[in-house]
């Protein structure tokens, strides 16, 4: 479905608010209480054309009330004021069960229809409208990916400033209206986000404008914020960056004036702070607009029920009315209540929106419902990535030379970000990191922009500057939060972090997973730059930190999730990991997970053999294996692993077979796609049965060398031929402040564990085994002495490289 491009209409701040407009604004506030209550109760008799039956309404009735008016009286000012300045709106609900209200504002505004045209502007669509929410094969009850003008779902509490401050990052017209209800205001996430105003540059970005809707209560019990005082609100928000305006009452007509003289404030004061900074002046600390809106919870609807208040308690929270199937009293409760809102006076007799409302939306693009900031991949243009030549390290042969794997990445960033930037000091391309760019070594960002802080730089700064394009916050829940709402709003991006902290925010990627699985399957939608996640300081070299942060759980948390969403990959070295990023940056609608880490590891592939490893997901090393060329014998073992320090464990164990009993076959594989191993039917780039057994045999044992949980691997073979012949190590949850190789001991991965199992899974025994395997023994008893008295690890293990 094509829709008009935005085109800005002339700026009227001085139009004054007349009787007029309010008595119209006061309609559509009701049309939109209208449809919102009927999406909650009825399957029949949309629009009230005779009285109401048990049989109208349905059976299960699904949907949140308490919030939604509030919602709607936003959206309609909302409405006046793009309409009043041109200026394009993106409108984010942070009461995520607030979604009748914002599909109500996005259907009279006439977006809704165009997308979805089955729900069209008469009777028939309203009553469409109506049956599909919260119903089998309908729409869900949240802002979902289903609702137009959406980039915040809202299923999951705490986001919705996040997602702002991402989408407007580097959209320097756009002002993104957030609404904070006082329930989400009590979340960890959302009380982070209030530091906005510490990384918005007024130069180059857009505005963030919260809206923090105290309505008092949440599902059961009252909320903090809305039992604590305005100068309590007021003094906290300050401190924040903000200079919040309060907007408050039961009276619709005065709420409403108020609220139309906060935004008119609020978006002169953000056109001035822009303005002034745009031209040169700066100030760090402008005191960005705020507006604290006070409203009953469930405004408008009925005030007692059974002789129990329910406007203005908790008990409007979702449904007021529970009883209206069977109970007569309520039945005739909810006709007196939807027909408080004069619905004849609003729909002509087709069903549709009366002309002198329909008139208050805003022209094409710029109706919240369709701005092209929340359906990104419209704005998205295709990230300029150089060639990889340039970042490529040297491999003069596998295994005999170290670099941090990291480094050529940073590198590959650094001219990312200088071929992205734009003349006015924004861009399309973003790095988010918890204060950690430089300890995981993309430090080479910093030489074409710094950090960004909106506060004073000390000569002692390091890299800082108010207008840096490299978010540092001490917090997984922003970075993650603000480069999805970049990302849903047209732009490119990564999150680094490291891998133990990765948990942190876990929840958030099930969430965004969730929300491209979904938006996969609305054409409307356009694909969006996908969701990359580097992990690095990982769990076997987070070894100088302890066992605090030592975890790779991020790994099993996405496997499980959509296969046509998640990417798993595991580079073992600088170019793979170059390979891999240089497709992830290019992909869109995944979740990629990239996990290498930044100490100086071994390096296996050339830049051309990365990328050919990469293509295949899993390859045999040929070099590192003892199998004869063309006697077409099984191998007596496999060796394989997956993650960096997995392949040199694995590469050690296989020289030390080779050096004891080089007549044992053994092969050695690389697993560098790890959703490769699902069979074909389960995943996109699933193996096929044949290539699978290509790489692993029919029935010859693998021993196994895996970054993560060893469940992980099991999980991902179950359904392949003799999934039992498999043996993974992996981590086990072992872990200190330690050497590099003591962590490998602990968790019985290390090369001499490796050989050991490899000897008791042969397939055929080998002369010189159990001369082997007591050596291996023996070195596992050595090293545990060693390191203890000389506090590193033995010469022979710190000092390997390939021999072959």
């Amino acid at each position: 479905m094509a829709m008009q491009e935005e085109t800005a209409q002339p700026t009227q701040s001085s139009t004054p608010y007349s009787e007029e407009d309010l008595e119209l604004d006061l309609r559509w506030w009701a049309a939109a209480n209208y449809l919102t209550v009927g999406q909650i109760y009825l399957r029949d008799n949309a629009l009230l054309r005779r009285p109401l039956t048990h049989g109208d309404v349905k059976p299960r009735l699904l949907g949140h009330w308490g919030t939604s008016p509030g919602l709607s009286a936003l959206y309609v000012q909302l409405n006046r004021l793009i309409k009043r300045t041109g200026t394009p709106c993106v409108y984010i609900a942070g009461p995520g069960h607030g979604g009748p209200a914002l599909v109500a504002g996005t259907y009279l505004e006439g977006t809704y229809s165009e997308i979805y045209p089955k729900v069209s502007a008469d009777a028939d669509g309203v009553l469409r409208l109506f049956r599909q929410f919260s119903s089998p094969g309908g729409i869900p009850s949240h802002v979902s990916v289903q609702t137009p003008g959406s980039i915040h779902e809202g299923g999951e509490l705490g986001y919705a400033l996040v997602h702002a401050a991402g989408a407007a990052f580097d959209s320097p017209d756009l002002l993104v209206a957030c609404v904070v209800g006082d329930g989400e205001a009590e979340t960890g996430p959302l009380s982070g986000s209030w530091k906005i105003p510490a990384f918005l540059d007024a130069r180059r970005d857009g505005a963030v404008l919260p809206v923090l809707h105290l309505n008092g209560y949440k599902i059961s019990s009252p909320t903090v914020w809305g039992r604590s005082s305005d100068d309590e609100v007021a003094g906290y928000l300050t401190s924040q960056g903000w200079a919040p305006v309060f907007v408050s009452g039961d009276d619709p007509r005065q709420v409403f004036r108020d609220l139309e003289a906060a935004l008119r404030t609020a978006h002169d004061r953000i056109r001035e702070i822009q303005t002034a900074a745009r031209n040169g002046g700066e100030d760090l600390r402008p005191g960005w607009p705020a507006i604290v809106l006070r409203t009953p919870k469930g405004w408008t609807g009925p005030h007692e029920v059974d002789g129990t208040q329910i406007e203005d308690t908790f008990r409007a929270h979702q449904v007021p009315l529970s009883g209206v199937q069977t109970d007569d009293a309520h039945l005739a409760l909810l006709e007196e209540w939807m027909r408080s809102y004069s619905p004849e006076t609003l729909f002509t007799a087709d069903g549709a929106l009366v002309p002198e409302l329909a008139a208050l939306a805003p022209d094409g693009d710029l109706r919240m419902g369709a701005t092209p900031y929340a359906n990104g991949g419209r704005r998205r243009t295709p990230l300029d990535l150089p060639p990889l030549e340039t970042y490529a390290v040297d491999v003069p042969s596998p295994g005999t030379t170290f670099h941090q794997t990291t480094h050529p990445l940073g590198e590959l960033l650094r001219d990312i970000y200088a071929r992205t930037t734009t003349a006015d000091g924004g861009g399309s391309f973003r790095l988010f990191c918890p204060d950690e760019t430089a300890s995981n070594r993309l430090h080479s960002v910093f030489e074409v922009t710094d950090r960004c802080l909106q506060a004073e730089v000390l000569p002692t700064d390091d890299h800082l500057s108010p207008h840096g394009r490299v978010m540092e916050v001490l917090s997984e829940h922003l970075c993650q939060g603000w480069l999805e709402g970049y990302l849903l709003s047209g732009r490119h991006g990564m999150f680094a972090t490291y891998e133990a902290f990765a948990m942190v925010s876990a929840s958030m990627v099930i969430q965004h997973v969730k929300w491209l699985q979904h938006a996969a399957g609305l054409p409307w939608r356009a694909p969006v730059s996908s969701l990359t996640i580097l992990l690095t300081s990982t769990c076997w070299r987070n070894d100088h930190n302890g066992f605090s942060h030592q975890g790779p759980g991020l790994l099993d948390t996405v496997i499980p999730l959509s296969p046509e969403v998640v990417r798993v990959w595991l580079p073992p070295d600088a170019n793979s990991l170059l390979s891999v990023a240089d497709h992830c940056l290019r992909s869109t609608d995944h979740v990629n997970l990239l996990i290498a880490d930044k100490q100086p590891h071994l390096q296996y592939l050339t830049l051309e053999q990365a990328d050919a490893h990469a293509a295949a997901g899993a390859s045999v090393w040929s070099w590192a294996g003892t199998e004869p060329d063309g006697t077409g014998d099984q191998p007596d073992i496999v060796l394989a692993s997956a993650g960096d320090v997995p392949t040199m464990e694995t590469l050690a164990a296989a020289e030390l077979l080779r050096q004891w009993v080089p007549y044992l076959r053994v092969r050695v594989v690389n697993v560098i796609d790890l959703m490769a191993l699902l069979p074909q039917d389960d995943h996109p780039h699933g193996f096929s049965e044949d290539r699978f057994l290509e790489l692993f045999t029919r029935d010859t044992d693998v021993v196994f060398a895996f970054h993560g949980y060893p469940r992980a691997v099991h999980q991902l073979l179950h359904g392949r031929t003799e999934p039992g012949r498999f043996h993974v190590r992996g981590f086990e949850e072992q872990g200190t402040t330690t050497t590099p190789f003591d962590m490998v001991v602990l968790n019985r991965m290390s090369r001499y564990h490796l050989v050991l199992e490899a000897l008791r899974r042969s397939r055929r025994v080998p002369e010189r085994g159990e001369e082997l395997a007591r050596f291996c023994r023996d070195q596992l008893t050595k090293h545990v002495g060693y390191v203890r008295e000389h506090l590193e690890d033995m010469p022979e293990v710190r000092d390997w490289t390939w021999a072959g």
